[in-house]
C-alpha cells in the first residue's frame, strides 16, 4: 500500500485517482504524519462494502443462532407462504 501526504493528494489528486484505476491498490493519506484517509478505487469500495454487509448477515444469523431465535423448516415455509400471498 503507497502512503501519500494529503499536501501530495491537494497537487495531484488527478493523477492520484489515475493510479487507483490502474494499480488496484488503496493509497493512505497522512495529514502531519498521522493517518488520516484512504483513497480507493471505486470498485474496490463498493466491492469492500458488499463483504461488509454479508458479513454483517452472517453476524446476525449466528446471533440468531445463540439466542435460539430460529423456526423450523416447516414454520419458515409457512411464514413466507403469508408474506408472498
Amino acid at each position: 500500500m503507497r502512503t501519500e501526504l494529503v499536501t501530495t493528494l491537494k497537487r495531484k489528486a488527478t493523477d492520484l485517482i489515475s493510479q487507483l484505476s490502474t494499480d488496484q491498490e488503496p493509497v493512505l493519506i497522512t495529514q502531519h504524519g498521522l493517518p488520516a484517509a484512504y483513497l480507493v478505487d471505486v470498485n474496490m469500495f463498493e466491492s469492500m462494502e458488499s463483504r461488509l454487509s454479508l458479513l454483517e448477515g452472517i453476524a446476525r444469523g449466528e446471533k440468531a443462532i445463540l439466542e435460539n431465535r430460529v423456526l423450523s423448516h416447516e414454520d419458515a415455509k409457512q411464514r413466507m407462504a403469508r408474506w408472498l400471498a
